[in-house]
This record gives C-alpha cells, sequence and structure tokens, in this order.
C-alpha cells in the first residue's frame, strides 16, 4: 500500500526543490561572472607582462647568432605562464618552460586561444618599438581553472553546508509550525463517536481557526441531529405501544367474543388500531426523511392546482364529517418549490383542520397573488387553540390538551413545518378572526411581513 505524502514532506519537498533551483541557477551565474572577471584579470596581467617585456628589452636583443636566451624561472607557478621575445623572426628570448616555435603566429597580435600538444593556452601578442620585435605572453587554460575552483571551491563548500544546516532548520521549524495541525489529528483520533462536544485546540494558529469552529459546527449539528433521532424514537416507541395495545386488547376480546356482533365489533375496533399504527408510521417515516435530507431542487409550483387538489381529497376523505369544504383560489398563482413535499403539507393541514373540528364546521382554504409573493391561508370553525397551545403546536407528538378524542400521531405540524423550513417558507398560526378556530399563513419567508395582518 502506498501511503500518502504528509503536508510536512509536500512542503519539504516543495521547498528543498525551490532552494536546489534558485541555488543551482546563483551558482551557474555566479561561476559564468566569475570566469569572466577572471578571464579579464589575467588577460589585463598578460598585456602588461608584454608591455614590460617590450619596454625592457627594446634595442637590447641581440643582431647575430648569439644563443637564445633563457630566462630563470622565479616562482613555482612560473610553469603554468610563459614568454617568448621574436626579432626578425628570430626567438631572442624566452621563459625556462616556454617551447621554441612561437605559440601563434608571431605576425598576429591581440588575444587568441590556441590548443598544443601540452595543452590549451591563452596568448596576448604584441609588437615592440618596431616591426621587428615580437612579443608572445602565454597562460595554461587550466591554470585559470584551478584559480577559478581555488575562489569558488571554499564558497560552494560553505553554501552546501549552509545548505545543509537550513534544510536542518527548515525541518525543525515546519514541525513547529505544523504541531497544532499533529494535536488536532491527535484529538481527534482520540474521540469516541458519542463524543461531539466542542473541539478546543490551544494556541490554535489563524489559519486553524475557521476548520476549528468548521468542524465544531459539524460536531454541533451531528450532536443536534442525533439527539433529534433519539428522542424521535423514544417517542415513538412511546407512541405506538398504545395502538399496538389497543390491537392486542381487541384481538384478545374478539378471540374471546361469544356472538358475532361482539367480534365484529372487536374486529372493527382492531382495524381502527391498525390504520392508526400505520398512519403513524408512515407519519415517523416521513419526518426522517425530511429530517435526514437535504432541501430539494426548486422548480415553479402551481399552487392553486396543488391547493384545489388537496381539496378534492379532504372532501373524499373518511376525515370530512360533514365539514364545510371551501377553495378560494381566484386566479392562478405561481410559486416555487418542490411539488411533492407541497402536497404532503397541504395534505397535513387540510387532515389536522378536519380530525380536530366538529362535524359541520366551516374549513376553508384560500390563496392569493402579492406585489412580493403570495400568501396562503387555511381557517377552520373549531375550538382553536390558547396562547400555549400555539407555542407548542409543531412539537413531535404534541396533540393539545382538548382533541376530543380524535384520532392522530401528533407529527402533523412537525412535517409541515420541516417542509416550510426545506423550502424558504414561514408558517404562522393563531386564532382565525372570522371562524374563531385555528388560522395558518403560509408565506414565503421575504413576504413575512405581509402576513402580519
Amino acid at each position: 500500500m502506498r501511503w500518502p505524502l504528509s503536508l510536512q514532506g509536500r512542503l519539504l519537498a516543495g521547498v528543498g526543490a525551490v532552494a536546489l533551483g534558485v541555488g543551482g541557477l546563483t551558482v551557474a551565474l555566479a561561476l559564468r561572472q566569475a570566469r569572466h572577471e577572471l578571464d579579464e584579470l589575467l588577460d589585463s596581467h598578460l598585456t602588461q607582462a608584454a608591455a614590460l617585456l617590450v619596454v625592457q628589452h627594446s634595442g637590447r636583443l641581440a643582431h647575430d647568432d648569439e644563443a637564445v636566451l633563457d630566462a630563470p624561472p622565479l616562482h613555482r607557478y612560473a610553469p603554468r605562464a610563459v614568454f617568448q621575445v621574436f626579432h626578425e623572426g628570430r626567438l631572442a628570448l624566452r621563459s625556462s618552460d616556454a617551447p621554441a616555435a612561437p605559440l601563434v603566429d608571431e605576425r598576429a597580435s591581440g588575444f587568441h586561444t590556441v590548443e598544443r600538444a601540452e595543452g590549451a593556452w591563452r596568448v596576448f601578442v604584441t609588437h615592440g618599438g618596431s616591426a621587428d620585435v615580437t612579443v608572445l605572453v602565454g597562460e595554461r587554460l587550466s591554470a585559470r581553472q584551478e584559480i577559478l575552483w581555488g575562489v569558488l571551491g571554499p564558497l560552494l563548500g560553505l553554501g552546501g553546508a549552509a545548505l545543509a544546516l537550513m534544510a536542518l532548520l527548515g525541518v525543525a521549524v515546519l514541525r513547529w509550525g505544523l504541531a497544532p495541525l499533529r494535536r488536532l489529528r491527535t484529538e481527534l483520533a482520540a474521540r469516541r463517536p458519542e463524543q461531539l462536544g466542542a473541539l478546543t485546540l490551544a494556541d490554535a494558529p489563524a489559519e486553524l481557526a475557521p476548520l476549528v469552529l468548521a468542524l465544531n459546527g459539524l460536531f454541533s449539528r451531528i450532536a443536534a441531529m442525533l439527539e433529534g433521532e433519539r428522542r424521535l424514537t423514544a417517542d415513538a416507541a412511546h407512541e405506538l405501544r398504545t395502538p399496538i395495545a389497543a390491537i392486542r386488547t381487541q384481538a384478545q376480546v374478539a378471540m374471546g367474543a361469544r356472538d358475532d356482533a361482539e367480534r365484529h365489533h372487536a374486529l372493527a375496533a382492531t382495524l381502527t388500531g391498525c390504520d392508526r399504527a400505520a398512519r403513524l408510521v408512515d407519519q415517523l417515516l416521513m419526518l426522517a426523511r425530511l429530517e435526514g435530507g437535504t432541501a430539494p431542487p426548486h422548480a415553479p409550483l402551481a399552487l392553486a392546482e396543488l391547493a384545489r387538489q388537496a381539496v378534492a381529497d379532504a372532501a373524499a376523505s373518511p376525515l370530512n364529517w360533514r365539514h364545510v369544504l371551501s377553495l378560494d383560489a381566484p386566479e392562478p398563482v405561481s410559486a416555487v418549490g418542490d411539488a411533492v413535499l407541497t402536497a404532503v403539507l397541504l395534505r397535513n393541514l387540510l387532515d389536522n383542520a378536519l380530525r380536530y373540528t366538529p362535524p359541520g364546521t366551516p374549513v376553508v382554504l384560500s390563496l392569493q397573488a402579492r406585489p412580493s409573493g403570495w400568501l396562503l391561508c387555511l381557517e377552520d370553525g373549531g375550538p382553536g387553540l390558547d396562547a400555549a397551545g400555539l407555542a407548542a403546536l409543531g412539537q413531535r407528538f404534541y396533540r393539545g390538551d382538548d382533541v376530543g378524542g380524535a384520532p392522530g400521531s401528533g407529527l402533523g405540524w412537525s412535517i409541515v413545518r420541516r417542509i416550510a423550513a426545506l423550502q424558504g417558507w414561514t408558517v404562522v398560526a393563531d386564532r382565525s378572526p372570522g371562524f374563531g378556530g385555528l388560522r395558518v399563513r403560509l408565506a414565503p419567508a421575504s413576504d413575512l411581513s405581509t402576513t402580519a395582518s
């Protein structure tokens, strides 16, 4: 298995590559410049030496067949630099290590680089006061290389040592700088699954503060979700006991019934209990999907058509006990949201109105367009809710103090509020000024101020 490169390794590799690249380029440029300056300096020495030879030996050279004069070596580096003096094409004077043949054609002048059997030479050629005197001063190029590396060698050694020291210090600085990140990793690895408290990181740098804040926000949301699931599970288990116990009781009654009428009544009650348990399970599943899911993609809604369909379904529902159902939607109203969730929201609002209002009472659903949005209002003629009931409305399994024996799970309002929140809508419940029962108003969040009246 190939382990991924650590952040420290990445930083070290990147910084090292940059340092080596910049250092190598700097050394190459420095070497080139030093070589150029050294050539300039030594070439000037060659010209000065040639000038001295011209001045010293002008008019003093032999005009006969005397032997060639060899200058004695005066320094251990003398073999690296030689000179030749020609008079009338004849070698008249030379250094002890200079060859007899001219280093370059004595008729030439200026600087020349020549290759000979003994190596490469840098030669300067000049003429004396008369054209029959020629002075050649040469220097081995290897000597220049030795001088160059003699100067740059210690510098390169110091540079390499400095680079190694910088690498060691860089590792230490990186380890010190990344220590908070390692502490964060250690603390996260040591956490137990149920440990969702806020994460504290002492001396956290500014770059890690947003990460710690985001992690704490994530832990808080996970803790809230888990707490909600635990509460939902506990409440659901508590609520399911009632219909299950009722079903069991009615089944026992049916088993012990002495006549068909008693048995039929017990079986009918059993079916009612099954329907209640099934509705409770359906509501729990819907609420679980809403709690765990994300907001669906929004699309244009024909809100008036959805309202008409919801009222038609409510009119055919078994909960409609001679209620006076009506819809006031004179014109099409456009909204934005999810059609399936909106239909579930309207169905739950109408189901609650039918469950908790006496037979024959009015249930009116109205819809109107507004300049800044739209407003949906549901009013009924039931007993309504007091201030405490309105404040508790929307809590899971809350059904109020006076439900008149109406069947229900107390989850409808939780589903309504959750769907509205997912679609960016606002739900307001209060007392209906016209019918005296409950009034529910639904509008986009941006149109909240328009729902105050």
